[in-house]
């Protein structure tokens, strides 16, 4: 009796000690409301069908009733559990309402070639041609027709201008859906762009007359490309070759026409981030005109000494930056960091300190209110998992105090650069689950890239770029293109001799999504708290961790082509029965799997113990299960009799029916991609069974498998 009251009381006093570090960080409480209006913006998107409106509405009304109770009740803990399920249901309905206000027209199935009559809306190099993306397109042939299409123009022509209206006779084809069960899902992301179709031109377009008069929006977006692609054209006339293709990418996003050897470089080096026009280039940017313009108010006394020259320099720099993102072509990770910078310029207009966590958590609110599709995509991810991890870092730092007197100048440098190096780690540590994720790959050695590359970048390119960009309406940006072309081609140097050390890259196992929610969760707590309980976090940090390390990758994986088919050989690595044609898919199956090799360096061999002739493949697996890949229609009587799992390239219907399970060219027609895994009873799982049945995901897949939730219907895009 005596233990079981010792332990109640330890217990009760373990819970008060909770109790009072909770409420202690109580002003804390409500940077948890932007995640859970997340974790609701997920719980959509991890829907297997799609909720209708009416069920949507109900989620936003049950979640402004749990708003207002929130502020109407006097308990704290139900308070919080309210505003916790309020910002739930509101990212859910909001994620609802953004499916139905983007819905437009996806092909089918493809199409073509056909002839069509389009308006350019952006026209950018693509290798030796050109990639358009087109609107308002006219032709008899398409019902109901996408809003906007994007072809590539394989041969070389001249860029069209923006606005102007072209014929082209193209052939068409719905976005693609992911490479395997889980995959990257370039079909949903396309969906929010209203993206409706992808494709290729025979021939060069033509120009043809306005088939009507612009909008003074479409005017305004057609000026703007217009200056946009004059820029990047004036940068690569100035700086030819490599150093003026990055140059180009630095100022307006245009990346096409980087040279692929450098972006493996500056991706091998961890420099990538480099190239995407972000948080680096837009607080640089930011910075340096905030900078100069202070110090020339600053310079003038009669105004230093009379007017708020600080919250002036702000307003102009918050200007200037908003030129640089709509001149950079206004990409996700640029307009997230120009949300962010903007909070910060603000912060300062209203004397409140500019760089907070709360001013992270308010910028990830607006964008994820803005486009609630973003929080799938890695660039989100990532560049709100190194701020939040920089800013916790720099919250503990502070903690910690500086010296009083001003360091020296040695001491200066070796402060910056320490800085550099914390800032890596920290950064490199908080987007590495991520990385791991989206993309399989870890570069070794990113500190040592960015202490070599970040003080060119900040002390030669982007205040070189900043001086051409004010200079060149005036003709007088060659000097300064050429200094950002010097600091330019000394960081890709940099980028490719990191890149070339032993050991920069490693190839890491995708992790499965439910390794990574943990992680996430873990470092939330790690970051958003900042008492001792904080550590906490740990736990389901080494929950995912675990989960990880035990994730079973699939033993079979069939590409969207049905030809396509990879095995786990006995080495426990993805061997391909023949020669990939969907060398896409091919490259993203080794890569999820952490295999650094090439699809052709994959090909079956005879240590691999599959036999394959002209009519197929025969494997056995380690537990004892044959398994057969049949190209051609001859193998179906000895296979089908002998084989546990059959794979077919060809229409197997009717003429299979004693194998465990037979996988034909017809399932992967309807339902794409397969991934199959052995064990005592066979698991297989199909790109459109784990998309579910949602706007993005295949038509004939909806058709065949139609929902039978009474809350939900099923709508295929007006």
């Amino acid at each position: 009796m005596a233990i079981a009251l010792s332990t109640r009381m330890a217990a009760l006093a373990w819970l008060g000690r909770l109790a009072a570090m909770a409420e202690a960080e109580r002003a804390r409480w409500a940077l948890w409301l932007p995640a859970a209006f997340a974790t609701g913006i997920g719980i959509y998107f991890a829907l297997p069908f799609e909720p209708s409106r009416l069920f949507g509405g109900v989620v936003a009304t049950l979640g402004l009733a749990s708003a207002i109770l929130s502020a109407r009740l006097l308990w704290t803990v139900p308070r919080v559990i309210l505003a916790l399920l309020a910002a739930i249901s509101f990212g859910f309905a909001n994620a609802k309402l953004r499916t139905e206000w983007v819905a437009a027209p996806v092909l089918a199935h493809q199409i073509g070639p056909i002839r069509i009559d389009a308006r350019v809306d952006q026209a950018e190099p693509k290798g030796k041609g050109i990639r358009l993306v087109l609107s308002e397109i006219h032709t008899g042939r398409l019902a109901p027709v996408p809003r906007h299409i994007r072809v590539t123009v394989r041969a070389a022509t001249p860029l069209p201008a923006p606005g102007s209206w072209v014929h082209v006779t193209a052939v068409l084809m719905p976005p693609p859906s992911p490479a395997a069960p889980g995959g990257y899902d370039f079909g949903r992301a396309a969906y929010y762009m209203q993206l409706g179709a992808v494709g290729y031109t025979y021939g060069r377009p033509k120009p043809i007359a306005s088939l009507r008069p612009d909008t003074w929006l479409e005017r305004w977006q057609a000026g703007l490309e217009s200056l946009r692609n004059g820029v990047t054209q004036r940068i690569r006339a100035m700086l030819p070759g490599p150093e003026g293709a990055i140059a180009a990418a630095l100022i307006t996003g245009e990346r096409s026409s980087v040279d692929p050897s450098d972006v493996q470089a500056y991706r091998d080096s961890g420099l990538m981030h480099v190239l995407s026009i972000s948080g680096l280039h837009l607080a640089l940017a930011g910075g340096i005109f905030f900078w100069v313009l202070r110090a020339l108010l600053a310079a003038i006394p009669y105004v230093a000494l009379r007017y708020p020259i600080k919250k002036w320099a702000a307003m102009l720099a918050l200007a200037s930056s908003t030129f640089y993102l709509l001149i950079s072509g206004c990409e996700a990770p640029a307009l997230r960091s120009w949300i962010m910078l903007a909070l910060m310029f603000t912060a300062i207009l209203f004397d409140r300190p500019a760089i907070t966590m709360r001013n992270v958590a308010l910028a990830a609110t607006l964008l994820l209110l803005i486009e609630p599709e973003s929080l799938l995509e890695p660039g989100f991810e990532m560049s709100f998992a190194a701020v939040i991890g920089l800013i916790a870092f720099g919250e503990w730092e502070a903690t910690r105090g500086r010296d009083a007197v001003p360091p020296g100048i040695l001491r200066r440098i070796w402060r910056y650069f320490a800085g550099i190096a914390m800032a890596s780690i920290v950064a490199g540590l908080a987007t590495a689950p991520f990385v791991i994720f989206h993309f399989g790959r870890s570069a070794q050695y990113g500190i040592l890239s960015n202490l070599l590359s970040l003080p060119i970048a900040g002390f030669v390119i982007m205040p070189a770029a900043a001086v051409a960009m004010v200079l060149m309406p005036f003709g007088l940006d060659h000097w300064p293109l050429v200094a950002m072309g010097k600091g330019v081609a000394l960081m890709s140097a940099v980028a490719h001799w990191v890149a070339q050390l032993p050991g920069a890259t490693a190839s890491l196992a995708a992790w499965p999504l439910s390794a990574l929610l943990p992680v996430v969760f873990g470092g939330l707590w790690l970051t958003l708290w900042t008492r001792r309980w904080r550590w906490f976090g740990l736990a389901p940090i080494a929950l995912g961790l675990v989960l990880a390390w035990f994730a079973r990758p699939p033993d079979i994986l069939i590409a969207r082509d049905g030809v396509t088919v990879a095995i786990r050989a006995p080495s426990g690595r993805l061997t391909f029965l023949v020669p990939p044609k969907d060398d896409y898919s091919a490259a993203e199956w080794l890569k999820r799997d952490g295999d650094a090799r090439l699809p052709d360096d994959a090909l079956v061999t005879p240590a691999d113990k599959i036999a394959c002739d002209t009519l197929g493949c025969i494997a056995t697996t380690a537990g004892d299960l044959e398994v057969a890949y049949i190209a051609r229609a001859d193998a179906f009587a000895e296979d089908c009799s002998t084989a546990d799992v059959v794979i077919a390239a060809i229409p197997a219907r009717g003429r299979c029916k004693g194998p465990k399970l037979v996988i034909d060219r017809l399932d992967v027609a309807r339902a794409n991609a397969h991934a199959i895994w052995f064990g005592p009873t066979l698991r297989a799982e199909s790109v459109e069974a784990i998309r579910g049945q949602r706007p993005w995901t295949s038509p004939q897949y909806r058709r065949i498998n139609p929902t039978s939730l009474p809350w939900t219907r099923t709508r295929s895009a007006p």
